[in-house]
């Protein structure tokens, strides 16, 4: 082990410099293999993961989620029954047509 005491300051900060490098190194590589995990624990139950690099956002786990309703005058209009209910299905129900005749 290195005497620090016995360094000279310009010493002190090379191996402080070298010291930053080396975790940083070690810190990015931990970083790649825990990804390489996450994307294939993803894969195995098909799911799909985003990773951004920037640090700003984590990792989520995103499957898609079958459609259960469909609009009958506009097809384009789904709903998988998660999440609030939307406009198209909440009037129709409300003027008493029954949920289930927009099952998928």
């Amino acid at each position: 082990m290195t005497d620090y005491q016995n360094l000279s300051e310009s010493e002190l900060r090379a191996v402080i410099e070298r010291a930053e490098i080396a975790l940083k190194n070690k810190q990015a590589n931990k970083r790649k293999e825990t990804i390489a995990k996450i994307k294939e624990l993803a894969a195995s139950i098909d799911a799909h993961v985003e990773i951004y690099e920037d640090g700003k956002k984590t990792a989520r786990l995103v499957s898609k989620v079958p459609i259960k309703y469909r609009d009958p005058t506009d097809p384009e209009k789904t709903w998988s029954g998660r999440g609030m209910t939307p406009k198209w299905l909440r009037d129709l129900v409300d003027k008493g047509r029954d949920i289930s005749e927009f099952k998928v």
